[in-house]
C-alpha cells in the first residue's frame, strides 16, 4: 500500500485501476501512453475485489495517509467515466484488531463490515474454524524473567546461555545432525526480539563475544551429586542474523530463507536478533524458540511478535520475556504475568485512523487530489498533462467536491456539525488547491516555461509535485503541491535543529 503514494507521481500506474485502451505482449496502456499497443473492444474495468492483509497495521500515520489515498482509488474505482462500476468488494485480513469497524469505516468508508467466520453459539467453534485445547495439541508456552538488583544485559546473557546450551544438549541425545526430523531442531535458533535498534546493537555484542565464548564450556556446569548437567558445549557456527530496517529488502528475504533451514543443513542460523519488522511476514512453521527483551510498547506488537514462533502443530513455541523490575509497566506485566496472558486479546489497542484531521490534509490531500484528477480525466493522465487543468476544471471540479463530500459522509464522525464542518473544509481545500494548480501554470507559460507532474519526466520541465523536503519554492502555491513517494515515510513530526559547524564554538 505505500506504492499507493505513486499515483500522483507515475502515469502509468493508473492503469491498475481501470481505463486501459490497448495492448500488447509486453502489457495494457491508457491515456499516458496513446501511441502503445492495439485498441480494445472496451476499456478494462477497474478492480471489483480488493484483498487488504494485515490490517491492524493500518492505523495511526499510515492507516490516516492511506484513508486520503484509500478516497483516490475507491473514486477512480467506481462511477467515474463512460464504464459506471459499483465500488470494489474488499476482503480484510487481521489478527489483533479492536473497534474493526470503525476502523474500516475511516479508510475505506464502509460502514457495512462483517465478521468472517461469523461468530456461533460457542465463541471456540465457528463452524469454519474452532479452537484446539492444549491438552490435545501443544500450545506455545511463555515465561516471564524478572530479577531484581541484576543488570537487564547481565539477565539476558544468562538467559540466552542457558536456552541455548539446553537446546544443545537436547539435540544431540534425539541424533544431532544425523536425525533429520530432529525435535529440537525448532530450539537451536534463538530468535531474539528488541524495542530499539539501540538495544539490539547492545546485545549484538553481547552474543557476539560473551555469549558464544562461554558457550564453549557451558557443559561442564553441573549441580552438585549430578553426573549430567542441564547443558551441553556449543560452538556457534554462523554469524549473528540481523532484522532490522537497516538490512535491505533482498537480505531480508535471503534471512528468512536461512531462518527456515534445518540445523542438518548447511546455512543455518544459531542466534537472529530482530526489532518489529518480523512481526509481519515472518512465516517460518520451524522456529519455535524466542527471548523478548522488555514488553512491547503496544499490546498488538507483543501478540504479533511472539506469534513468530510456534507455527506449527508438532512445533509448540516457547516465549521467555525478560522484564525490567524496575521499570514500572514491566514490573506490573511481570506482577499479573499470568492473567495478562490468558486475557491478553482484550487489552488491544483499539485504532486510531483520522483520514480528515486538519493536520492530515495538511500532509497528504494534495498528492491524494492530484492521483484522483490525474487518472480520472485522461487529457490530464499523462507527463504534460497538468497543463490541461485549466479544459478540465469545469468539470473536475464539481466531481472531486461530491467524491470528498461522499467520502465524508461515511466516516465515523458522529456530531453533524462536525461532520458538516470537514465537508466544507474539503469543499474549500479543492477550489484552493485548483486555483493555485491554475496560477502555477500561468506563472510558468508567462516565462515561456512548460509544466509537467514531475521533474523526472521527458521531456523535463518544471514539476508541479514538490517533495516533502524540499525547502526552496517560487511562491506559496508551489508549496502547497508537496507530495510523498511512498507511504513509509510518514511518522508523526519531531523537531531536529541543525548546528552549522562554523558556529560551533559560538555562544547558543
Amino acid at each position: 500500500m505505500d506504492k499507493f503514494a505513486a499515483l500522483p507521481w507515475e502515469g502509468p500506474s493508473g492503469a491498475l485501476l481501470g481505463g486501459a485502451e490497448r495492448y500488447d505482449s509486453e502489457g495494457f496502456y491508457g491515456a499516458v501512453d496513446p501511441g502503445r499497443g492495439s485498441r480494445l473492444d472496451s476499456p478494462l474495468l477497474s478492480p471489483d475485489l480488493v484483498i487488504q492483509d494485515e490490517l491492524h497495521l493500518i492505523t495511526g500515520p499510515l492507516g490516516t495517509m492511506m484513508g486520503l489515498y484509500e478516497t483516490a482509488i475507491g473514486g477512480l474505482c467506481s462511477a467515474k467515466g463512460t464504464h459506471q462500476v459499483g465500488k470494489p468488494k474488499i476482503v480484510a485480513s487481521t489478527a489483533t484488531a479492536r473497534q474493526a469497524r470503525d476502523q474500516v469505516q475511516a479508510v475505506f468508508a464502509r460502514a457495512d463490515t462483517r465478521v468472517f467466520p461469523p461468530p456461533g453459539p460457542d465463541r471456540r467453534d465457528s463452524f469454519f474454524a474452532g479452537t484446539v485445547p492444549a491438552s490435545e495439541v501443544p500450545a506455545r508456552r511463555y515465561l516471564g524473567i524478572a530479577a531484581a538488583g541484576r543488570n537487564p544485559k547481565v539477565i539476558m546473557r544468562r538467559v540466552m546461555l542457558a536456552l541455548m546450551g539446553a537446546a544443545q544438549k537436547h539435540y544431540v541425545r534425539a541424533g544431532g545432525r544425523k536425525n533429520s526430523k530432529n525435535p529440537a531442531d525448532p530450539y537451536m535458533t534463538l530468535l531474539a526480539y528488541f524495542n530499539s535498534l539501540r538495544e539490539l546493537g547492545g546485545a549484538r555484542r553481547i552474543v557476539e563475544e560473551e555469549v558464544q565464548n562461554t558457550l564453549k564450556g557451558r557443559g561442564g556446569r553441573r549441580r552438585l551429586g549430578e553426573q549430567t548437567g542441564l547443558f551441553r558445549d556449543r560452538t556457534l557456527h554462523s554469524e549473528v542474523m540481523e532484522l532490522t530496517s537497516r538490512v535491505s529488502t533482498a537480505q531480508v528475504a535471503m534471512a528468512f530463507e536461512r531462518l527456515a533451514r534445518g540445523f542438518h543443513e548447511q546455512g543455518r542460523v544459531d542466534c537472529a536478533l530482530a526489532t518489529n519488522m518480523i512481526s509481519v511476514g515472518l512465516d517460518v512453521s520451524r522456529l519455535g524458540l524466542m527471548v523478548v527483551n522488555g514488553q512491547p510498547k503496544t499490546h498488538a506488537e507483543y501478540i504479533q511478535a511472539t506469534s513468530r514462533v510456534g507455527r506449527a502443530d508438532d512445533r509448540p513455541g516457547l516465549v521467555v520475556t525478560l522484564l525490567n523490575i524496575h521499570k514500572p509497566r514491566d514490573r506490573s506485566h511481570y506482577e499479573r504475568f499470568r492473567h495478562y496472558h490468558e486475557t491478553f486479546y482484550r487489552s488491544v489497542e483499539p485504532a486510531s485512523v483520522t483520514p480528515f484531521s486538519a493536520r492530515a490534509l495538511d500532509r497528504g490531500f494534495a498528492g491524494a487530489l492530484v492521483a484522483l484528477a490525474r487518472h480520472s480525466e485522461p487529457i490530464l493522465t499523462p507527463a504534460r498533462g497538468a497543463e490541461a487543468i485549466k479544459q478540465a476544471r469545469a468539470e473536475l471540479e464539481d466531481w472531486l467536491q461530491a467524491t470528498y463530500a461522499e467520502r465524508l459522509q461515511n466516516q465515523p464522525i458522529h456530531d453533524p456539525s462536525e461532520r458538516e464542518e470537514a465537508v466544507d473544509a474539503v469543499r474549500n481545500r479543492v477550489v484552493d488547491l485548483l486555483d493555485s494548480w491554475i496560477k502555477i501554470l500561468d506563472d510558468y507559460r508567462a516565462n515561456g516555461v512548460s509544466l509537467q507532474y514531475q521533474s523526472y519526466e521527458k521531456p523535463p520541465a518544471k514539476p508541479l509535485l514538490r517533495y516533502l523536503l524540499d525547502q526552496d519554492f517560487e511562491t506559496e502555491h508551489h508549496r502547497k503541491f508537496r507530495a510523498n513517494r511512498s507511504l513509509r515515510d510518514v511518522e508523526p513530526e519531531v523537531h531536529v535543529y541543525v548546528k552549522d559547524l562554523k558556529d560551533a564554538g559560538k555562544p547558543a
